[in-house]
């Protein structure tokens, strides 16, 4: 509901400025959340049935032709993990990027949220293009996370015994 009326230019450098804000501070703040809070058992990271282990977004969403075009954030903080290829099959690298990956689907489901804000000072119909426009931007990603994560469990299990992140 909209309840500032600021003329049409302050409208549009809000999006230009809040939304890239918004992205990278989400992000820089949850680099600094400690590894052990992200737990792959949690209601929030745990595989679903629907996922069956990545079928899903391999055979209808075809991810595996297009997830090397995403943006790795990584490059943007020092404290960032790369994760746009597998570096090596150390139980410890392992662990990080399983880690990693819930790390990166909590910051983009996170990143979609604020799309509700910008109807404090935009017409209705903001709200649904700032909402479809997050969705765009993050749902790949987070996507691209739910489909690496048991692929990477499972590869931690075949090399070590059960993964137990607890």
């Amino acid at each position: 509901m909209q309840v500032f009326y600021p003329p049409e230019w302050v409208m549009l450098l809000s999006y230009i400025i809040i939304w890239p804000l918004y992205q990278v501070t989400i992000s820089a703040l949850g680099n600094h959340i400690p590894d052990n809070r992200f737990h792959t058992g949690s209601f929030w990271f745990r595989g679903w049935q629907f996922e069956n282990r990545g079928k899903i977004y391999r055979d209808i969403f075809r991810i595996h032709k297009w997830k090397k075009l995403l943006p790795d954030g990584a490059k943007m903080f020092d404290t960032g993990f790369p994760k746009g290829e597998l570096k090596n099959t150390e139980k410890e690298y392992l662990d990080a990027f399983i880690k990693e990956t819930c790390r990166a689907e909590m910051s983009h489901w996170l990143q979609i949220i604020p799309f509700w804000i910008f109807g404090l000072w935009s017409p209705p119909f903001v709200i649904i293009i700032m909402l479809l426009y997050a969705l765009v931007l993050n749902m790949p990603c987070i996507i691209a996370q739910r489909y690496n994560r048991p692929r990477l469990i499972r590869l931690y299990e075949r090399k070590f015994g059960g993964y137990d992140d607890k």
